[in-house]
């Protein structure tokens, strides 16, 4: 299969609606903030999304289209413990840099660290089995094609915060009363719109063996990337694509660098936009789902 032969770039507007669009760990699961106060969706977020719609995508015979490294525990579709275990599964002794993008989409896609554990060698009993001679190992990158850039809303967002009662007693109290541990706080935006920008290098895409095709299928799913990721942070309906922008420079090298094109479209807080046109390179304008 030839590897992608033109450089794109892509963006993506998005509204939230009474959402989390990408709680916090760190600070009580609230929606990421930066130090201006724009909300932030994570690239990691986002390639997670995009994961989890290319792993629900089947073909005609009901079978899976793409095969993810990356699987979420609860999405998972093998019985894989570890992503050392799906590889081994996998590839069994087979583990290569080839190898591994022609097996999984993701990556060829966003690359990825293979990290290989140093071979145990036979010691004498006077010497520590511990000691590999500060040879811990050896971590073998791969270098992705294809970039995203975080999200970031286009004004500043106003969190709102709401105590909830999150689990019932499981066990009987002295007092009848509720514990501590039962209550907790659900945080949500009104209402934002979001942006986010994205590339694909097609001299990396050669390296990983990423493809025209692997390339429509990003295409594919940027519409439909909040399909099927409802939960109580995000009902259904609260989170939604409303523009997706493909810039194919039908050529390698490209017509223009990808900060020209992204700094091409201006969004509004209310998701129109404008486009300030480059020559000769139009987007492919695609409605959400």
């Amino acid at each position: 299969m030839a590897t992608l032969e033109n450089k794109i770039d892509f963006a993506v507007i998005l509204r939230a609606t009474k959402a989390n669009p990408n709680g916090d760990p760190l600070n009580g699961n609230r929606p990421r903030m930066d130090y201006d106060g724009y909300g932030e969706m994570s690239d990691v977020c986002i390639k997670r999304k995009i994961r989890d719609r290319l792993m629900e995508a089947k073909d005609d015979n009901g079978n899976y289209k793409y095969s993810i490294y990356v699987q979420s525990d609860e999405r998972k579709v093998d019985d894989a413990k570890s992503l050392k275990d799906r590889a081994d599964k996998a590839l069994k002794d087979n583990l290569t840099l080839e190898s591994a993008c022609k097996q999984w989409y993701d990556v060829r896609a966003f690359g990825q660290v293979f990290p290989f554990k140093a071979k145990e060698t036979k010691k004498s009993k006077d010497e520590d089995k511990s000691d590999t001679g500060g040879d811990t190992g050896i971590s073998i990158p791969v270098r992705g094609p294809v970039t995203i850039q975080s999200a970031f809303s286009i004004e500043p967002i106003r969190p709102e915060s709401l105590q909830i009662t999150k689990s019932v007693n499981t066990e009987t109290t002295t007092d009848g009363k509720k514990s501590s541990d039962t209550m907790g706080m659900k945080h949500r935006v009104d209402k934002a719109v979001y942006v986010f920008y994205g590339s694909i290098n097609p001299q990396l895409a050669e390296k990983t063996g990423f493809s025209n095709k692997d390339a429509e299928a990003i295409k594919t799913v940027l519409p439909k990337l909040f399909e099927n990721d409802e939960s109580s942070a995000r009902p259904a309906g609260s989170m939604e694509v409303l523009k997706v922008f493909w810039w194919d420079h039908g050529c390698k090298a490209g017509k223009y660098s990808s900060a020209k094109v992204h700094n091409s479209l201006k969004v509004n807080p209310d998701g129109s936009f404008t486009i300030n046109e480059l020559e000769n390179l139009k987007p492919e304008i695609i409605d959400g789902f």
